[in-house]
């Protein structure tokens, strides 16, 4: 499959489901679309496990350089503005 944007693969996967659902098509005309429809689940779900790496590298990689900060807390802060 070419390289095409995630958003633009999704949007063509549920074209694909909602022709697929209205059941209008004939059999060979469905299983052609049921294939794109696998290919591009495939390459979407490839997509998201990449960018899931990316934020878990990112975040390991924060974490090594700055380590891990307790969030602010909001009861120090509204003690400070009193």
């Amino acid at each position: 499959m070419k390289e095409m944007k995630f958003e633009k693969a999704m949007k063509r996967l549920e074209d694909i489901v909602e022709q697929l659902e209205d059941g209008q098509l004939d059999l060979e005309r469905s299983l052609r679309l049921f294939e794109e429809g696998i290919q591009l689940a495939r390459y979407c779900a490839e997509k998201l496990q990449e960018a899931e790496q990316k934020i878990e590298l990112l975040t390991e990689e924060h974490e090594a350089l700055f380590g891990e900060e307790p969030p602010p807390e909001e009861e120090d802060e509204e003690e400070e503005e009193a």
